[in-house]
Formats: structure tokens, sequence, C-alpha cells
């Protein structure tokens, strides 16, 4: 089959887009668009970039709780976003674990520390941990861990099929990274304002009862996933055993709140 609903991007306004959707199985249900051609993640880079701090993790190259960032702050609290760290800025506005801060700054931290303690530079470790296995051979990290990948939809369905069946990881390091981490936290949602609680996981946004939000009125509560600024995002509902990726060339805003949710309702229906 082929999910005649990803053709819905031809909708958006955007000079190029390409989607795509995988089931746990790796199966892919159906690319439109330009599914080959590279586009800046922004912020999508975060998911690729914490599976990565994972397998360091099952390598015993990091702990979550030893001290990463921030005085106080550990590695868990950088995963999470509660370092304390500002939004773009290496300053700290809180103390760690008080608030959800979503932080590049954060995640550049955890790239250093990686780093240092694997004596690997994180975009080349992040290359041999995950994207060389899972054969994502059109995706690179050349800065920032936070914002700084490039990839195309079909390694991003690699990926995504790889989160929800994994073989890099153990299942149950993966399931701790879709779990809720420091719940009840409040926090802002870049582009969505304030969320009461705002949860996340170890570099996944998780749906919860968020609203508004960025996924469908019919995601499930377990989705879970990221948005980026460049136009781009990757879901997926554990519940609909499938994930959904797509990237734009347009800048994230309004045109994006509007277009996304139904999109992704109809994604889900044809599920």
């Amino acid at each position: 089959m082929s999910l005649k609903s990803l053709a819905l991007i031809e909708n958006w306004p955007v000079p190029t887009a390409a989607a795509g959707a995988v089931r746990a199985d790796g199966t892919v249900l159906g690319t439109h668009g330009p599914a080959g051609q590279r586009f800046p993640l922004a912020s999508v880079t975060k998911p690729l970039a914490a599976y990565a701090v994972l397998v360091a993790y099952e390598e015993g190259a990091v702990e979550f709780d030893e001290p990463a960032g921030p005085p106080g702050s550990t590695v868990r609290h950088l995963l999470a976003h509660t370092s304390g760290l500002a939004f773009d800025e290496h300053k700290v506005t809180a103390p760690p674990g008080e608030r959800r801060l979503y932080s590049n700054a954060g995640f550049e931290q955890l790239g250093d520390h990686v780093a240092k303690a694997t004596d690997i530079p994180f975009g080349e470790y992040l290359r041999q941990a995950v994207l060389e296995p899972l054969g994502m051979t059109s995706t690179t990290l050349e800065g920032s861990p936070a914002k700084d990948g490039v990839s195309t939809v079909e390694d991003l369905l690699r990926f995504a099929a790889e989160v929800q069946a994994p073989r890099l990881l153990d299942p149950r390091t993966v399931a701790e990274a879709m779990t809720v981490h420091y719940p009840g936290t409040k926090g802002v949602l870049p582009g969505y304002g304030h969320q009461n609680p705002n949860d996340w996981g170890l570099g996944f946004e998780i749906r919860d009862s968020k609203s508004p939000h960025w996924t469908g009125s019919s995601s499930s509560p377990r989705t879970f996933g990221h948005f980026g600024q460049s136009g781009t995002f990757l879901w997926i509902d554990p519940d609909a055993g499938a994930a959904c990726v797509a990237l734009t060339d347009r800048a994230f805003g309004p045109w994006a709140i509007e277009a996304w949710p139904p999109f992704t309702d109809a994604v889900r229906a044809e599920l």
C-alpha cells in the first residue's frame, strides 16, 4: 500500500516538501516528493543526537546521572531540557530540574560532554554510532548537535524504523527515552507557548495531552518526536505502529501550525 494522504503536502505553501511513513517492521508505507533530497533539519537534529547519547550510555561512556552542563545538572537534565540553561545562550536561568527550558545550548553542552567522554568529535560519533549502522548515508552533522543536521526523508524513515524496533540499542533504553522525565514540569513549547505540564523524554518530546500541538488531534498521547524551525518534523505513534517524516524548505510559522495537524490526522486515519 502507499498512503494517499502523504500527497497532501502538495497543498502546503512551501517551495519544496517531501514526506514519508514507515511501520515498526521497517515497511515503508509510501513517500511523496523528493524523498532523496537533503534538507536542513533544524531541531529534528536533536532526536538523532539523543540516540547517539543513548548509544554512548549503553557503551558505558556516559551515565544518565553523571554531572554534565551547568553546576548540579546531569546528562539526564540536558537530554530532558531541565538543566536550567537558556534557549540559545550558555547561561543558567533556573536551577536544574525545576523548569522545562527548551535549550539548544543544553544539547551543545551534551555533545561536548560525549565528545570528551569518547574522545571522538560528536558529529563523527553520531556517524559511527547511528548513521552508518542504519545506512543513513545522506545524513550529516557538521556543527551544533542541537540544530545543524542535514538529512533526507529516506534516511529519517530508516531512523524512525529503528526507534520503533531497536537494533542498535536495548529496547528498554529506548523505552526509557520515550518516558516522561521530571513529570509535572512546566515550560514553553517553542512556537506553541506555555504548556503545563510540558512533557519530554530523553531528547524526544512527548505529546501527552498538550494543546495546541504540532501533531494531530487523533495522535495518541504516547506519540513522541520533534519538529524543527526549518519546517520539518518526525513523529512516532506507538499506538498506530507507524512513524511519519516531513521535510520542507520553508521556516516554521503559522502555515505549519495550520497545515501539520490535519495532515497528521489524514495519515493516521489511513493507517
